[in-house]
């Protein structure tokens, strides 16, 4: 006799989808038997991580069979130091999506609702929708943060507004103005989660970390990661910023050893490896140049981006150009589940990487040009 689990887990699980990432490599030449293979599909830092950060990591190998500082002491000390805000008002999370989810535990559940964007991180929907709460998407605007249609959603029950500034996969960035605009007619009892997961990248006029108004609205909370400009993706270590108050609460509710001993001190290598950012920022740079202009003289629309991040639009072919770019080796990201069905997004890599997808792409699209197929 089998269990009926359904009737069994939270009424709220039934409408969750798991989240997709992106076709692993090894995945990739298990089913397809490719060999040479690219990945651009995940966001990831192409550089691989820094010397000083795999030195940090042999160092610390022989502390394996002991618990990691369930307090993040020397990790929270750092960071503290290098953004210049009190050590307790850092909450450590494994990766920033951690600390996203305790924030929605903490404060969401039946009765009230959160508001988020349209083409926003998928991630934000799972963690309202696993508290029960109400999700509430406001429509975007050229692919982005329409704020004035996010605070038209606010009401009495509203506990959280999710921003991502950039956001994925959209790219779309928002400046501080605006940002502080918007938290100037938030209500003290909305919490606004400032999600900057990609404010490393970012070069545009106008833009600047919400952890510059932290001292002006003490219902702001800035999140963000070392998964992307440190590049340790593969360690998991993020954290939010907010007010002291706000971040006991969170740290009664984390797991007592949610970041592992290699990831802070990883990243406690990573903040002190300057030279390792700059190259990071400016290979950003010049691979989304070169991606902006193969895009141009395809000419193919694309979504201009502060993170590493493009998405490009290929009407009526995104979900078969996905499929074929797969068979000759170059994972990318489909974005259909974001409401972007003809959009392909694309993490910004090696030159030669940036180029090898770039060829193969226009010579699948000419072959659908062959074929009679829309371009």
């Amino acid at each position: 006799m089998s269990t009926d689990f359904s009737r069994l887990v939270l009424p709220s699980l039934h409408k969750l989808l798991p989240y997709e990432p992106g076709k692993p490599i090894d995945e990739l030449k298990r089913e397809l038997g490719v060999e040479d293979v690219i990945k651009l599909a995940s966001n990831e830092n192409p550089l691989g991580p820094s010397d000083r950060v795999t030195q940090a990591i042999d160092s610390a190998l022989p502390e394996l069979a002991r618990y990691p500082d369930g307090a993040g002491f020397r990790l929270k000390q750092k960071l503290a130091e290098h953004l210049k805000v009190k050590p307790a008002a850092i909450t450590l999370g494994n990766g920033s999506n951690d600390v996203l989810e305790l924030l929605a535990r903490a404060l969401l559940g039946p009765g009230t609702n959160a508001v988020v964007s349209a083409h926003a991180f998928v991630v934000y929907p799972l963690a309202v929708m696993a508290q029960a709460a109400e999700l509430r998407t406001a429509p975007a605007r050229d692919w982005g943060h329409d704020l004035d249609a996010m605070a038209a959603l606010v009401d009495d029950h509203t506990r959280l507004v999710f921003i991502a500034n950039p956001n994925n996969p959209t790219g779309t960035w928002l400046t501080l103005d605006r940002i502080d605009a918007f938290m100037a007619c938030v209500p003290d009892h909305v919490i606004v989660i400032l999600d900057e997961a990609y404010a490393e990248y970012v070069n545009k006029p106008g833009y600047g970390s919400g952890l510059e108004l932290l001292g002006r609205y003490p219902n702001l909370v800035v999140a963000r990661t070392f998964s992307k400009a440190y590049g340790l993706a593969a360690l998991r270590v993020g954290y939010a910023v907010s007010d002291p108050t706000l971040a006991d609460f969170l740290n009664r509710l984390r797991q007592p050893f949610n970041v592992n001993s290699l990831a802070m001190v990883a990243a406690e290598a990573a903040l002190d490896d300057t030279e390792y950012l700059q190259r990071s920022v400016a290979a950003n740079l010049a691979g989304m140049a070169q991606l902006e202009a193969g895009f141009e003289r395809l000419n193919l629309d694309y979504i201009p981006s502060a993170g590493n991040f493009i998405a490009v639009a290929v009407p009526g072919r995104a979900s078969e150009l996905y499929g074929k770019l797969l068979a000759e080796g170059v994972i990318v990201r489909p974005v259909a589940g974001y409401g972007m069905p003809d959009h392909l997004r694309i993490s910004i890599g090696l030159e030669d990487e940036n180029r090898r997808f770039l060829e193969t792409l226009e010579r699948l699209l000419g072959d659908g040009v062959a074929n009679g197929a829309a371009t």
